[in-house]
């Protein structure tokens, strides 16, 4: 029986990689992941096995990993950003169901919140939200509630998978929703392609944040009443007494 690591591997450069997810991959024998994720990493371990399925496709990736495991080789399967958080943990746990066999590991990763976060400046100093925009899984009507419960709890918010072909106007929809509670002029900003070719900032306001541009290349941050611009910097104060 082989050993399955599920792998965070950060936004998708070596050098935001953890060392033990990098040692992970370096002693594993077959890479299981998103065809995209992958691409990422098969330069830097040219001796594995590739193993890839497309979008949309997870469970039969976790169960193509659970099998490889299964027949004794050592697999990680990879997640971008990290291995929990919107990643494949979850999902690889409960395709095991109450079995103890093969053995799973986790090794986290760095997710977008956090490397986003840093590319705009400091955001996330005080408490926050994570949501996701992608229906796929979760319906809009409780997004909707999660939105605009972060809204009214004055929380600082990160949206993960604001747009896509197949939801161009998600983004300007959760806009909306918050614009009921926030003011236009608070403070947000846009990280695309962190750590990755093409990598972009953009700090707005949120009444110009409903007409942005998003993809799934994005990760949007939006401030709590306490969030400002410092020196073209997006910075959520944590409230230190002495400052």
């Amino acid at each position: 029986m082989g050993k399955l690591t599920v792998v965070g591997i950060g936004p998708g450069d070596y050098e935001n990689m953890t060392v033990r997810a990098d040692r992970a991959l370096k002693e594993c024998q077959v890479i299981v992941g998103y065809h995209v994720y992958v691409d990422l990493v098969r330069e830097r371990y040219p001796d594995k096995e590739f193993l890839t399925t497309p979008m949309t496709r997870e469970a039969d990736r976790c169960r193509m990993a659970l099998d490889e495991a299964r027949s004794g080789r050592d697999v990680a399967m990879i997640c971008s950003g990290d291995s929990g958080i919107y990643g494949m943990a979850g999902l690889l746990y409960q395709l095991r169901g109450e079995s103890r066999e093969p053995e799973i590991a986790v090794i986290p990763g760095l997710t977008a919140a956090c490397s986003g976060a840093a590319l705009l400046g400091a955001p996330l100093t005080h408490d926050f939200a994570v949501i996701s925009l992608s229906d796929r899984l979760t319906s809009w009507e409780k997004i909707e509630k999660r939105l605009t419960a972060a809204a009214e709890a004055d929380l600082s918010i990160v949206l993960y998978n604001p747009a896509s072909r197949g939801r161009p106007d998600y983004l300007q929809r959760a806009c909306d929703i918050l614009l009921r509670t926030l003011p236009e002029e608070r403070p947000c900003g846009v990280a695309r392609s962190i750590g990755r070719e093409g990598e972009s900032r953009t700090i707005l306001p949120l009444g110009r944040l409903r007409d942005f541009e998003a993809d799934m290349f994005c990760t949007v941050f939006v401030g709590n009443s306490q969030t400002e611009v410092i020196g073209g910097e997006l910075v959520t104060p944590r409230g230190y007494r002495n400052v």
